[in-house]
């Protein structure tokens, strides 16, 4: 932990020296950034100082008492200024593990969040929507925002895909375990036989991104307007509102036609692309700084089955940390708490080394 503390304060120290570059200054998007930054570093930057401080005093009284020539007076006032140092420096150790933990710029965000039916055709579909509507009455309990940006559905009610942001305080610190593949294994209503099918749907956890975060020039975006599809009747789209946005340089694509208006669509997508954009230079940097990145729990890494719904057994088992809670139905009712906290705690291990 303390390496990782000297590397934030190294940093620190450099953004303090590059936000006074005159080069910087004038370029406000990039001053922006380096402000944010620095202000969020300088929490637990603060917190590290004080505890380096502390730890030369305690240092220095321990080098002082090893000294002979003291009266007994003064040794015994160097052994309480001793002891009141171990005290101050011990809690503030237990404080610096907290927000060496809880540091992440990204844990007060608002997220996107993308459901997609995998293997498993209709039945998937249908616990695609199973899980949106899990996530959204775990939401609502959190009395966080809701809305939907774009969405696919299926003929038996289900989503073939599903997008929507969540809003409202800490939702990322929150929602970033829920990225990855879903299982879920139960015998569908249209099984005549009462087989069990599995079934796999994809979620997505991005943090929403800020202009600030993502530098995304409109010469570098191809948008394309079409006619929004319907299943007829008198809301179907007659104009060209449903809006394509790719992003050249990475390639990411993002359709949205849920709304009427073009600019609402196209408002709607780029809110979307951003996130995505944000997230690919995310998992390109993980890639870059840790090898052993998917080891890490909440990784992000949707290719990997993290959580398996077994609806005979009625249980929930999330396998990145082997946990398992028979209460498969307020789970769906989006009673979570208790997988996110024990996630949460095997983060902590992990950071802390402890794992």
């Amino acid at each position: 932990m303390f390496e990782k503390l000297k590397e934030k304060k190294d940093r620190y120290d450099e953004l303090q020296r590059l936000i006074s570059d005159p080069k910087v200054i004038q370029n406000n998007i990039l001053y922006q950034k380096y402000a944010k930054e620095l202000s969020r570093l300088s929490g637990i930057v603060n917190r590290y100082s004080e505890y380096l401080k502390l730890s030369d005093e305690l240092d220095a009284i321990e080098k002082d008492l090893g000294e002979e020539g003291h009266d007994k007076e003064y040794i015994e006032l160097a052994r309480k200024e001793r002891e009141d140092l171990k005290k101050k420096l011990e809690s503030l150790t237990s404080k610096l593990e907290e927000s060496f933990l809880e540091e992440d710029e990204y844990a007060d965000r608002n997220v996107i969040m993308e459901i997609r039916a995998g293997t498993g055709g209709v039945e998937a579909g249908l616990f695609a929507a199973d899980l949106f509507r899990l996530y959204s009455k775990y939401a609502s309990k959190q009395g966080w925002k809701i809305e939907t940006i774009s969405s696919s559905v299926t003929e038996k009610g289900g989503f073939k895909e599903v997008i929507f942001s969540i809003s409202g305080q800490g939702v990322y610190r929150k929602m970033k375990y829920e990225s990855g593949t879903h299982r879920v294994q139960r015998v569908p209503e249209t099984e005549a036989s009462g087989r069990i099918h599995t079934s796999a749907v994809t979620v997505a956890v991005l943090p929403e991104a800020e202009e600030v975060d993502v530098d995304i020039n409109p010469s570098d975006l191809r948008i394309d307007v079409f006619r929004a599809g319907g299943r007829g009747g008198q809301h179907v789209n007659v104009t060209d509102s449903a809006v394509r946005i790719t992003h050249l340089p990475t390639g990411v694509v993002v359709s949205c036609q849920d709304e009427r208006s073009q600019h609402k669509n196209k408002a709607k997508g780029m809110k979307v692309l951003r996130a995505r954009v944000l997230d690919k230079y995310k998992q390109e940097q993980h890639d870059k700084i840790s090898k052993d990145r998917k080891k890490q729990v909440g990784s992000g890494d949707r290719s990997e089955k993290i959580r398996t719904y077994n609806y005979p057994g009625r249980r929930v088992t999330d396998h990145r940390i082997g946990f398992t809670i028979h209460k498969l139905e307020l789970v769906m009712e989006g009673e979570i708490d208790e997988i996110i906290d024990a996630l949460k705690e095997a983060d902590r291990k992990v950071k802390l080394g402890k794992r």
